[in-house]
């Protein structure tokens, strides 16, 4: 470990919306009429969070992980992928401390479904919710997003070093 006392990662992912699919965000499944395409669940809130603890610890993205073209993570919770990075993160002497993330889309209203989301990172995580943040936006009809063809997110996540005992 560097003898940095904290690391920052940030994240990003987008998927397009496909008919068939359960809209998945933060972990919460929201009732909409299509969801968002993906080899696992296209959760792109989780994604984007693991994606942010994954480089505060420099250990490459989700991809390198949980590649896509694997079978076993076919239709996978992306909860699951989440707690499965925390634990690497938690290796290599990383601690997840807070959250700060952005889900980007037109529709449906994300509001009523924060909280829950907030709880489902903050449990996966392991922190407690007043660490995590959850927001949500729209493009004002701009681009891949605006058009609703999609969503996005944003997350960077804050991380405490610890000394491992290198097992």
């Amino acid at each position: 470990m560097s003898g940095l006392p904290f690391r920052v990662g940030q994240g990003f992912d987008a998927h397009r919306f496909g008919p068939g699919r359960r809209l998945v965000l933060g972990g919460v499944t929201l009732e909409y009429s299509q969801g968002l395409e993906g080899h696992s669940d296209a959760d792109v809130l989780c994604h984007a969070v693991t994606d942010a603890l994954l480089g505060a610890m420099a250990l490459g993205d989700l991809g390198r992980h949980f590649p896509p073209g694997d079978p076993k993570y076919k239709d996978a919770d992306s909860l699951d992928l989440l707690r499965a990075a925390r634990a690497l993160a938690l290796r290599e002497g990383g601690v997840p401390e807070q959250v700060d993330a952005t889900v980007l889309l037109e529709a449906p209203k994300l509001a009523p479904h924060i909280d829950a989301m907030r709880e489902n990172l903050a449990l996966a995580l392991e922190v407690s919710i007043d660490r995590v943040s959850v927001k949500a936006t729209t493009v004002e009809g701009m681009g891949f997003i605006g058009r609703g063809e999609g969503a996005a997110a944003t997350a960077v996540v804050l991380v405490r070093t610890v000394e491992t005992d290198g097992s």
